[in-house]
């Protein structure tokens, strides 16, 4: 199709927003629109400057015959405390507090606007590593994983307390609740992960970190990689930690059950990005 220039800057900017991690080739946007190469690396530059600018993300060339241009999701500092600031607010109010410390997240795990923004937090803070899948627990860490997942252009996987029929053939293996020291199983449908898959594990919460070490060992089965570990909420009262390299959003450092008050600080999220990380 033959657009004006200032349609065509638009069309652009929304491909490349829908298709992140993408490599698109020049020749691609060229018949798309019906305009030069020059005309096209011309509007691609108006683009990045934007992107960069405003903090959307990045527009990266890659030269030679087989490359083109990829666009790379990214949160800036500023941003990234917004968020947290946010969601610290909406995670301390008195009526979240369930027995045992445990928080209700429910509403927040379910809000397209909130879990999105925090999906391209993580998708900013692994934007450097190759990912080619991102693995969750069934079942609240499913929102968040589809977020992060969609910003990083990768399927999902999702492990379960039991198998399905209609999964197939699975994989099992047990683990020990690092908060109850209880046995529990867990499995994932073989046909999900390929052996080599580099992985991206997210959880929505984490106290001693049994679930997530469950899923890593679980990686081990299927002869895959651990790309990194993201957590929307930590807990700081923890004895033992099962997992120590890992990247959190919020840490909720006290819970008084009678009182019902709760107190949410910034996780090592804004750490690691001053860190250069």
């Amino acid at each position: 199709m033959k657009l004006k220039r200032s349609s065509r800057l638009v069309d652009l900017t929304r491909y490349l927003l829908q298709h992140p991690h993408e490599l698109i080739s020049l020749s691609f946007f060229s018949e798309r629109y019906g305009s030069a190469k020059s005309s096209i690396s011309e509007d691609l530059l108006i683009i990045k400057e934007n992107f960069e600018g405003q903090g959307v993300g990045w527009l990266v060339t890659v030269p030679g015959a087989a490359g083109g241009v990829r666009y790379i999701p990214r949160v800036s500092e500023q941003e990234a405390s917004e968020v947290i600031e946010e969601l610290k607010h909406l995670l301390s109010s008195s009526e979240r507090v369930l027995p045992g410390g445990y928080l209700y997240m429910t509403d927040i795990i379910g809000n397209p606007k909130v879990i999105n923004k925090v999906g391209r937090m993580f998708a900013s803070m692994f934007a450097d590593r190759t990912i080619d899948v991102v693995m969750t627990v069934a079942t609240k860490g499913i929102p968040l994983a589809y977020a992060v997942a969609s910003y990083l252009n990768v399927p999902v996987v999702i492990v379960r307390s039991n198998s399905r029929v209609t999964e197939g053939s699975t994989m099992s293996i047990n683990y020990v609740s690092g908060s109850t020291k209880r046995i529990q199983t867990m499995a994932l449908a073989k046909r999900s992960l390929a052996s080599g898959s580099n992985v991206l594990i997210l959880d929505d919460f984490m106290k001693a970190g049994g679930t997530i070490k469950g899923m890593t060992d679980l990686l081990q089965e299927f002869e895959a990689n651990l790309a990194g570990i993201g957590v929307l909420v930590e807990s700081e009262d923890v004895q033992e930690r099962l997992v120590d390299d890992y990247i959190s959003v919020t840490r909720l450092t006290a819970v008084d059950t009678k009182d019902k008050k709760i107190q949410v600080e910034a996780g090592n999220y804004l750490d690691r990005i001053s860190n250069g990380e």
